[in-house]
């Protein structure tokens, strides 16, 4: 797979692409990715990328063409992938859309910065908008690489334990079961018992009702979600991206 960033700041990147299950990931070629700076991409003596909104407001807006030349030579590197706008306006990233971007053979981040993209990037380059919440970064590379890290570490070979994956929250709709480790006592507070009874049935059927009594006390939305699914099962899955057809 090869991951393609696009980016204004591509010093942010180094540090964690080269750390823990990135850093392995693509130290071992199970991942290829790559940082394009889009001012390289400025047809003016300045690199200017931005300039100010039509109609006037504040902030400035990021321009059409170094983006749209940016895509466009990092296209020509392979296979067109599939291009992601990191943006506030998105739809939710989910566990769902995350796996299917890791079927992906390739993903072209583009991380946004200012007061947001000319709606052309939107219209003419991007297959999917992705945001992290409802809530305001300084700009795309810190989703850039949210999204990186959780689609690489579902790639085969990423992880050392595979069907760890298979347990985690969202991967079934419903947020991880409670995770203990020595000591069995710690400042008065024990690990419950049945996880020390070597009695695997029990410890499944324990760790699938806290699984359950988690997400409907912490995450309620989602546990709705998860009791609409058991019961109509075979439509499309929440949180999958909608491309542009």
């Amino acid at each position: 797979m090869r991951i393609d960033i696009l980016t204004l700041f591509p010093e942010m990147f180094g540090p964690v692409l080269s750390t823990s299950i990135l850093g392995r990931a693509i130290g071992s070629g199970l991942v290829e990715v790559v940082v394009t700076n889009i001012r390289d991409f400025a047809r003016d003596k300045y690199r200017k990328v931005d300039d100010a909104p039509f109609g006037g407001g504040v902030g400035m807006v990021m321009m059409c063409q170094p983006i749209f030349d940016a895509v466009e030579a990092v296209r020509s590197q392979g296979p067109p992938g599939t291009v992601v706008l990191l943006s506030p306006q998105g739809r939710p990233l989910r566990q769902e859309m995350v796996e299917d971007f890791a079927r992906r053979d390739r993903l072209i981040l583009i991380a946004g910065h200012y007061e947001g993209f000319d709606e052309r990037i939107r219209l003419g380059l991007a297959d999917v908008e992705v945001s992290l919440g409802d809530f305001v970064l300084s700009g795309g590379e810190l989703p850039a690489l949210a999204v990186t890290d959780a689609v690489v570490r579902l790639l085969p070979g990423a992880l050392g334990d595979q069907e760890s994956t298979a347990e985690e929250s969202f991967s079934i709709g419903l947020l991880e079961y409670p995770q203990y480790t020595r000591p069995r006592e710690f400042r008065g507070m024990e690990v419950p018992e049945v996880l020390t009874s070597g009695d695997h049935a029990r410890i499944a059927a324990w760790r699938a009702d806290q699984a359950e009594l988690r997400t409907r006390c912490r995450r309620p939305d989602l546990w709705q979600q998860y009791e609409r699914r058991k019961q109509a099962p075979g439509p499309a899955r929440p949180g999958e991206p909608q491309e542009k057809s």
